[in-house]
C-alpha cells in the first residue's frame, strides 16, 4: 500500500487497490455491454433487411397488377373507339364543335355555318363612296373537306397507347383546327381595279380622240388611287377571321396623273399613206390609207402641253394616197351583182342638184366583207355650204320646202340595189307617206339626227358601189366578185289595205268671199309589206319578211272664205 501511494504520491489523486480493482470491473462490463450492442446491431441489420424485401415484393406485385389493369383498361378502351366512326370528343374546326360527328355530318355543319358567313357583305368605304363585295365574287372558300379528314385522323394513328392517350388528352385540353384559305387573287385584283375606276374623286389620266382634224388631248388631274396590295390582304383577313359584317376604309394614296406622253401619242396616231391594191388566188382588195400627221411643229406642240389650260387642240394633216379604194379598176370587181333604178323630174331643178350630190357622195364607195354602210354618214350632213337646194319635204303631215329635198330617192333607190345584191339590212324606216318611186314597203327614208338607212356587206367577197345620174334617171350598181353558190333575188311588194284620203278646209279670209282655193293635193295611206325571195335553180329556197309598214293618208288642204 505504501509503495502504491509512493508511486502515486507525485499525482494530486491516489488510486487504493480497490479502486484499481473496481476499474478493471468497470472496463470488463463495458466491454461486455459493447459486445451486446453490437450483436443487437447485427440482428436489428437483418430483420431491416428482411422487412425492405417484403416491402419491395408487395410494390412490385402492385405495380404488376397495375399495369395488368392499364393494359386491360387500355386495350379495352381501343376496342370501344375501334369501331366509332365518328370525330372523337374535344376537337372544333374554326371554333365549330364538330365532337362525335361523322365526316359528312361535320363537312355539312361546318359549309353551312361557313356559308352563312362568307355570304355576308363586305362594305368597302372611301368618304361618301361605298362598294360591297361577297366572299362568292372572289370564289373564296376554305379547305373544309381536308380540315374534316384531319380531325377524324386524330386518335387513330394506330398506336393503342399513342391513340389512348391522345384521345384522353383532347377531351381534357380540346384542339381547334384552322381550315386552309383559298380564293381567286386575279378576281380580286379585278374587282379592286374596278373600285378605283369608280372612286369619285379617282385621279384622271390624260386621254386623247381624233376629231375631223384636230388631235385633242384631255389632260389629267391629281386624284385618289387605291393601295391595291393593303387593301387586298384587308379583304382576305376579313374573310379568313369570318368578320363579314365590318366596314373596311378603303386605303386610298394622292397622286398625280402620268405626265402627256406626246411621243407615245404620235406613234399611235400617225399613219404614212399606203395605196389601195388588190390580189388574185385568192382574190382580196386592201383598201387605202389616210396619212395622218401633226401638221405643227414639235416645239410648238411643246408649248401648247406646257400651257395651263386642260385641254388642248393640235392640228393634223391628213395625206391620201395616189390610189384610194374607190379608184381600183373594174377588174377588182369583175360581177355587176345587182342594179336599180328610179326616175325623177329634171323640171324640179333643186331637188335634182341634190339628187346628184348624193349619188356622187356614195359613188365608188368599197365594202369590205363584214363593213357597214351607213348613208348618213357617207353622205353628210345636208347644209348649203355643201350644195344642198331647198326642195318639197314632208314635214308633220304636210308637204314643206326644206334643205336636201330629194335625198331620200337616192337611199331608197340604193336600198333596192342592196336588196337584190342580197346584203344585210342594218337599219332602214319606211316614210311617213308612200313615195311614187318606188313600189311599198321598199323605200327607205333619211334624215340628218333622225332615220338612217345602214347595211352591211355580208357577201364573201369585196363589193363596189356605182353611182350615176344621167337626165331624170338615178342608177345604183353593186359589183363585186361572183361567190360559189348565187341566188335568183325578187322582191315583192304587197298592199295589205287602204287608208282614204282625208280633206281639211281652212278658211282663209284674205281670198275674195264665196272662193276656194286647194293648197295641197293629198292621196290615200296604205299597209303595206315587202319580201325578199331566193331562188337556185328556178325553186324558192327562202322567202324573208323584209318589214311591214304604214303609210298616212296625206289629206288634200281646202282654203275657203265663204
Amino acid at each position: 500500500m505504501e509503495k502504491i501511494r509512493e508511486e502515486n504520491s507525485g499525482n494530486s489523486e491516489v488510486k487504493t487497490e480497490d479502486d484499481a480493482i473496481m476499474q478493471d470491473k468497470n472496463n470488463v462490463e463495458k466491454a461486455e455491454i459493447e459486445e451486446i450492442s453490437k450483436l443487437e446491431d447485427d440482428d436489428s441489420k437483418k430483420i431491416g433487411n428482411s422487412m425492405l424485401h417484403k416491402y419491395t415484393i408487395v410494390i412490385t406485385v402492385v405495380s404488376i397488377i397495375l399495369l395488368i389493369g392499364a393494359l386491360v383498361f387500355s386495350t379495352v378502351f381501343a376496342l370501344i373507339n375501334k369501331n366509332n366512326n365518328k370525330i372523337i370528343s374535344g376537337i372544333s374546326i374554326k371554333g365549330i364543335d364538330v365532337s362525335k360527328l361523322t365526316c359528312e355530318e361535320a363537312k355539312t355543319k361546318i359549309n353551312e355555318i361557313l356559308q352563312e358567313k362568307l355570304n355576308q357583305n363586305i362594305v368597302l368605304k372611301h368618304g361618301e363612296f361605298e362598294t360591297s363585295l361577297i366572299a362568292e365574287q372572289i370564289e373564296a372558300k376554305f379547305g373544309v373537306d381536308e380540315a374534316v379528314d384531319l380531325a377524324y385522323k386524330i386518335g387513330r394513328n394506330g398506336n393503342i397507347l399513342k391513340d389512348n392517350y391522345t384521345i384522353i388528352n383532347t377531351m381534357m385540353n380540346n384542339i381547334d383546327i384552322t381550315p386552309s384559305f383559298t380564293y381567286n387573287e386575279k378576281a380580286l385584283t379585278d374587282f379592286i381595279q374596278s373600285t378605283s375606276e369608280n372612286l369619285p374623286d379617282k385621279v384622271q389620266q390624260s386621254n386623247y380622240y381624233v376629231e375631223k382634224n384636230n388631235l385633242i388631248i384631255n389632260k389629267g388631274k391629281k386624284g385618289s388611287v387605291i393601295e391595291v396590295e393593303e387593301l387586298k390582304n384587308s379583304v382576305v383577313q376579313n374573310f379568313k377571321n369570318l368578320d363579314s359584317a365590318s366596314v373596311i376604309d378603303i386605303p386610298i394614296e394622292e397622286k398625280e396623273p402620268d405626265a402627256v406622253d406626246i411621243e407615245k401619242i404620235h406613234a399611235e396616231i400617225y399613219k404614212a399613206p399606203q395605196d389601195a391594191y388588190y390580189t388574185q388566188n385568192p382574190f382580196t382588195v386592201y383598201p387605202h390609207v389616210n396619212g395622218i400627221d401633226f401638221k405643227i411643229s414639235n416645239e410648238e406642240v411643246q408649248n401648247l402641253l406646257n400651257n395651263q389650260e386642260e385641254q388642248i387642240t393640235i392640228p393634223l394633216k391628213v395625206t391620201t394616197p395616189k390610189v384610194t379604194t374607190n379608184q381600183i379598176g373594174t377588174e377588182a370587181f369583175p360581177n355587176l351583182l345587182a342594179s336599180f333604178s328610179t326616175t325623177f323630174s329634171t323640171k324640179n331643178t333643186n331637188r335634182a342638184t341634190n339628187i346628184r350630190l348624193a349619188s356622187n357622195k356614195i359613188n365608188g364607195v368599197v365594202l369590205l366583207p363584214g363593213e357597214k354602210f351607213s348613208y348618213n354618214t357617207v353622205v353628210g350632213k345636208r347644209t348649203a355650204q355643201a350644195g344642198y337646194k331647198t326642195a318639197s319635204v314632208y314635214v308633220g303631215g304636210k308637204v314643206e320646202e326644206g334643205i336636201g329635198g330629194g335625198i331620200c330617192q337616192v337611199s331608197s333607190t340604193l336600198y333596192n340595189t342592196v336588196l337584190r345584191a342580197n346584203l344585210e339590212i342594218v337599219a332602214r324606216s319606211n316614210h311617213r307617206f308612200a313615195t311614187g318611186y318606188v313600189p311599198l314597203s321598199t323605200d327607205a327614208t333619211v334624215s340628218w339626227g333622225g332615220p338612217e338607212f345602214i347595211f352591211k356587206n355580208s357577201r364573201k367577197y369585196p363589193i363596189k358601189i356605182v353611182s350615176s345620174v344621167s337626165g331624170g334617171r338615178i342608177k345604183v350598181d353593186i359589183y363585186g366578185c361572183k361567190e360559189e353558190v348565187e341566188y335568183d333575188v325578187t322582191i315583192q311588194s304587197e298592199t295589205l289595205s287602204t287608208i282614204p284620203m282625208q280633206t281639211e278646209y281652212r278658211t282663209n279670209t284674205s281670198l275674195p268671199k264665196g272662193t276656194k282655193k286647194t293648197v295641197q293635193n293629198g292621196h290615200g295611206g296604205y299597209k303595206s309589206r315587202a319580201y325578199r325571195i331566193l331562188k337556185l335553180n328556178g325553186k324558192v329556197v327562202s322567202k324573208q319578211l323584209l318589214s311591214t309598214d304604214t303609210y298616212a293618208q296625206l289629206p288634200t288642204i281646202i282654203e275657203q272664205n265663204m
